[in-house]
């Protein structure tokens, strides 16, 4: 078998050397953990992730475990992780592993990507670091490495941008070390390649970098045009009875904060008392506004007022139905909440 190309070379030669080995992903590799792995991955820095994983796999240690879990239990451990449709696409296609392929990965591309939440940058990374099998990745890292190494133009968002980037991927992937070759992309624009202050000097692929001849290299890749983050507004109303629990309801499954557990929300403070008195047949013996705060989300800003609606009496018992409960904070349900949620019944 031949020999990888020089460009491949390079950069396992590096990895061999300076490539992260421990990281908890990259232990006992099976489709299952790398493909978990991959998806929290995703727009999320590995610092932030591990904690998430290793919580993850002690709750779902096979995919079997994750598709037989209620999704609340899912978005739970997901909370704080953010993009929650991840979570909500991983849970479908555990389902679909186990209903229609047995409890296991497919071990193809084309297959793996009609799985739900599995593009062709993911699926190629099961199919080379799981199964050992020529596969081309294409993340954010891989992007960056290699729009500076060949002076691609323009933001990869682009379609063309994108196939070129493609084309350039399947061209240097090795025959040889694929699941070492995958890893190692993914590190060097992780470690060295990294979108400001690049480690030029330490990259085996900086000899003939066109970005680094050029002195060019935050040119690349390029950036997404800007537009002008739009900002909305709502409140959040806190409704609490007299022993202390608040009510939240479930959002619908698709959009923001898809199928997670969230406040009430209104567009008026003055809404307020009618609402409970519409709901409970009570109206508030206090509302008392909280100090607002913004969350932003990727298209837009959302500036929320939390306003604290205190009922006289439990009126729990009005209350039924499986989009809406009553939590209790000292003794919190396992239910996947929204970060802002989260934040505001922390505070509580």
């Amino acid at each position: 078998m031949k020999p990888p190309p020089a460009f491949a070379r390079r950069v396992l030669d590096w990895f061999d050397q300076h490539g992260r080995k421990d990281l908890p992903w990259q232990q006992s590799i099976d489709p299952y953990r790398v493909w978990v792995s991959e998806i929290m991955l995703q727009q999320t820095q590995v610092r932030t992730v591990i904690p998430y994983f290793q919580r993850f796999m002690e709750a779902f240690p096979r995919v079997q475990d994750l598709a037989d879990a209620p999704v609340d239990e899912v978005l739970h451990l997901w909370t704080g992780l953010g993009y929650y449709a991840r979570a909500r696409n991983l849970h479908r296609a555990a389902r679909e592993v186990c209903d229609h392929h047995g409890g296991r990965f497919p071990a193809n591309v084309d297959q793996l990507s009609e799985l739900p939440g599995i593009g062709r940058s993911t699926a190629g990374a099961i199919v080379s670091i799981a199964f050992r099998q020529r596969a081309s990745i294409l993340d954010g890292n891989v992007k960056r490495v290699l729009a500076r190494y060949h002076a691609v133009p323009g933001w990869p968002g682009q379609t063309a941008v994108h196939r070129e980037l493609w084309q350039l991927a399947e061209q240097h992937t090795p025959t040889r070390r694929v699941a070492d070759y995958s890893q190692a992309m993914m590190d060097l624009g992780a470690t060295l390649c990294t979108r400001s202050r690049p480690r030029c000097e330490d990259c085996p692929l900086s000899v003939d970098c066109a970005a680094r001849r050029a002195d060019s290299q935050a040119d690349y890749p390029g950036k997404k045009p800007r537009k002008t983050m739009p900002v909305r507004a709502t409140i959040f109303l806190i409704v609490r009875d007299a022993g202390g629990s608040v009510l939240l309801q479930r959002r619908p499954p698709s959009g923001i904060w898809g199928g997670l557990w969230c406040f009430p929300q209104l567009d008026e403070q003055a809404a307020a008392g009618n609402w409970c008195l519409d709901r409970f047949g009570l109206m508030p013996t206090e509302l008392a506004p909280a100090e607002p705060f913004r969350h932003t989300f990727s298209h837009y800003h959302l500036d929320i007022q939390p306003l604290l609606a205190t009922l006289p009496g439990e009126p729990q018992a009005v209350m039924a139905g499986d989009d809406q409960l009553w939590y209790n904070v000292a003794q919190p349900s396992q239910i996947g909440l929204a970060a802002p949620v989260a934040r505001l019944l922390a505070s509580l």
